[in-house]
């Protein structure tokens, strides 16, 4: 993302790390910053930011993630920031995008990532859930904030001690999920 905003504001890269952490600050993700003070176009960001040739070498997560999933209950649905190509070749890389019921990825949600509340409530209607039936599993506490504010219940993977407020469950692993959730 640094390198393409030098190349595409004409920056310095102090420059481009400084709009990139201020645009993710404010915003909760660099690309609307871009949108809204710079007219960048969406798709040429996402596009050039998100050219992982090795991501198979670039992932880490759980070996028995695909198994847990198949444990839960209930629909499951992705919303992610990222861009459609990028994590629908993610969720193949790891085995597990059969898992998975809808993806709703930057795009889909008509440029409005998390946290702005204007992509859950897209997530929410086209697939005609009440926030109170959803759980929002997350790394990122904005946009657990949003999901609270809106209804759902929160579990914040994190190996962090503390809990907020709008965090209902806290976890280390993402393979404890089955079991904590009983009591969400």
């Amino acid at each position: 993302m640094v390198a393409y905003i030098c190349r595409h504001l004409e920056v310095d890269e102090r420059e481009a790390t400084r709009l990139r952490q201020m645009y993710w600050q404010r915003y909760g993700a660099t690309l609307l910053g871009l949108m809204r003070h710079h007219g960048v176009d969406p798709r040429h960001f996402l596009w050039h930011t998100h050219q992982f040739p090795h991501l198979e070498r670039q992932l880490i997560f759980e070996p028995a993630l695909r198994a847990m999933l198949h444990r839960l209950p209930g629909r499951k649905i992705v919303f992610s920031n990222a861009p459609r190509y990028y994590s629908q070749s993610v969720l193949t890389t790891m085995g597990v995008s059969h898992c998975f019921d809808a993806l709703y990825t930057v795009e889909r949600v008509g440029f409005q990532p998390k946290p702005s509340i204007g992509g859950f409530l897209h997530l929410l209607s086209a697939e005609g859930l009440p926030a109170r039936w959803c759980v929002m599993v997350e790394d990122s506490l904005p946009n657990l904030r949003t999901a609270k504010r809106l209804g759902m219940k929160t579990v914040w993977v994190s190996r962090s001690t503390r809990q907020p407020a709008w965090v209902d469950v806290r976890l280390t692993s993402i393979l404890d999920l089955p079991r904590r959730l009983q009591g969400v």
